[in-house]
């Protein structure tokens, strides 16, 4: 096993972002902290730091138990990190994504949402929170 991995690779390979190319993305818009310092993608991270990540407007804090390259399941990669984020932090991401699965049902029937729908759609998603 290795001592360093590249933040992106593990980031990617852990789950945390859907592909390498948007968490080397969030890297370099300073979305991926260590200590309140932004993060090259190429930064090579250790076992034990404490990694932050803002994703879609949530603060989200892991702590780096084990380094792997490869991206792996669902079960494994959940082993390799410790989920530090604060409560209140999860509660309102867990409000927001149980309010998307529930508050996007359209009747049968209607169709795909027109421009303008659509945009008063966002403008309702964004004032909530």
């Amino acid at each position: 096993m290795k001592d360093k991995v590249r933040v992106d690779k593990w980031l990617w390979s852990v789950r945390i972002f859907k592909s390498r190319t948007i968490a080397t993305d969030e890297c370099k818009g300073g979305r991926v902290k260590i200590g309140g310092v932004s993060l090259k993608p190429s930064y090579l991270i250790s076992e034990g730091e404490i990694v932050e990540v803002k994703k879609n407007g949530f603060n989200f804090t892991y702590k780096v138990l084990n380094l792997i390259e490869k991206r792996v399941g669902a079960p494994i990669a959940q082993t390799c990190y410790e989920d530090l984020t604060p409560e209140a932090e999860l509660n309102k991401y867990k409000d927001w994504y149980i309010g998307k699965s529930n508050g996007e049902l359209r009747e049968k029937g209607a169709g795909r949402p027109t421009k303008k729908e659509r945009r008063e759609i966002d403008k309702y998603k964004t004032d909530q929170f």
